[in-house]
């Protein structure tokens, strides 16, 4: 069964919401999928996402208020079939922190939207609510290419 965890720094923003609009898209389609997401950073470890993420997941008919924010551990990468970043620098840390019996592919969310292919998904954190909705267009975007790959279609 594919098995994804996206990855930012903090896990109480981009990470979650990524998370949650893979979830919806799985279900649409009827796609069994594990799908979860962590952080690089241990400075959120137990908390659930951002306000303003919950706000817009529940913009969107999705609860992520029971989330809690987690950090990357070496047996995600053999866990997951792909371990998919927010931006560059998690990338770059995901392939600088994976072992040598690694098993995930790693990607960037938005190369699994056309045309979007090597860019970061935008960080919302410190700048005002409308950030989260710029936010969650892009990862919904992505997840629907990400499904449908998944899907083998």
């Amino acid at each position: 069964m594919p098995s994804v965890l996206f990855v930012c720094l903090g896990n109480i923003c981009r990470s979650p919401l990524a998370e949650a609009a893979l979830r919806a898209e799985a279900d649409r389609l009827g796609l069994d999928l594990v799908v979860d997401s962590a952080g690089t950073g241990d400075w959120h470890i137990g908390d659930p996402p951002d306000p303003r993420a919950r706000a817009v997941a529940a913009r969107h008919g999705i609860d992520i208020s029971g989330y809690q924010g987690r950090q990357v551990k070496p047996a995600d990468f053999r866990r997951f079939t792909h371990i998919v970043a927010l931006d560059h620098d998690n990338l770059s840390n995901m392939r600088r922190l994976a072992p040598a019996d690694a098993l995930a592919e790693l990607s960037l969310l938005l190369d699994h939207v056309p045309g979007r292919e090597g860019q970061a998904v935008t960080d919302p954190y410190f700048g005002d609510d409308d950030g989260f909705d710029v936010t969650w267009a892009e990862v919904t975007a992505a997840a629907a290419g990400l499904a449908a790959r998944l899907r083998g279609g």
